[in-house]
């Protein structure tokens, strides 16, 4: 189903003044551009050593499928925080085809594209929460996020 979610999360809530980055991804610099912006947000809550690299893998697969499959979209970064935990949150949009079947889309070794079908299911291995929206011809909405520990 077009519409199904995958959810793992409790009520959050954003500190007040919070910004967040987005960055427009239109080609494979603006993935560099993501990576970079969102491992220096995580470095400012607290994140360290490999969480650090976890969480540029992340932004690096999501970033990579928008310009795969939709050719454009964005990937908005923020500052998330849930109780005394803090944390990041990555969302990355696009208004591409969508995404016919996610039940298969979730599955490893499940590919449209040129890719061995580990992102998907991949990036939700790596973050606390995973949420994904997809409509057929209005877009995919992938939400995650990843608490520092």
């Amino acid at each position: 189903m077009a519409n199904e979610k995958f959810v793992n999360h409790q009520e959050d809530t954003v500190p007040p003044g919070l910004t967040q980055a987005v960055v427009p991804v239109t080609s494979a610099s603006d993935i560099v551009t993501a990576r970079q912006r969102g491992r220096a947000l995580a470095e400012q809550i607290g994140f360290a050593g490999s969480d650090l690299t976890v969480i540029a893998t992340v932004i690096s697969e999501l970033a990579r499928n928008i310009l795969e499959y939709a050719k454009s979209g964005e990937v908005v970064l923020s500052l998330g925080q849930r109780g005394s935990r803090v944390g990041i949150v990555i969302v990355a949009r696009d208004r591409g085809p969508g995404i016919p079947d996610l039940t298969k889309a979730m599955q490893d070794g499940y590919t449209t594209g040129r890719g061995l079908g580990l992102g998907l299911p991949g990036v939700r291995r790596l973050v606390d929460d995973f949420d994904i929206v997809s409509e057929l011809q209005k877009g995919t909405t992938v939400t995650v996020k990843k608490w520092a520990h």
